[in-house]
């Protein structure tokens, strides 16, 4: 079982967050065609260290940006997601 650290509620079960997707893939709405198909469709899908946006869907309803290691699941950190405007 993943325990995630929420920043407002502590610590929780993963069955109370929801993945949503790697931050690599949130994508302004000026971002040119290339990059936005190189960005969504053509991007590794590497083993390692990853950014990525999780929500707190059955808790405080929080976006969460959790730094996760894809292979061993270890969480290095936790930070409540401020959108970049």
């Amino acid at each position: 079982m993943l325990l995630i650290n929420c920043p407002l509620c502590g610590p929780r079960a993963q069955a109370e967050f929801n993945f949503e997707r790697p931050v690599e893939t949130i994508i302004g709405v000026d971002v040119p065609t290339a990059e936005l198909v190189e960005r969504l469709y053509t991007r590794t899908n590497a083993r390692g260290p990853s950014a990525e946006l999780w929500r707190h869907a059955r808790g405080c309803r929080a976006w969460l940006r959790i730094e996760r290691h894809t292979v061993t699941h270890v969480i290095a950190s936790v930070a409540v997601w401020e959108p970049q405007s």
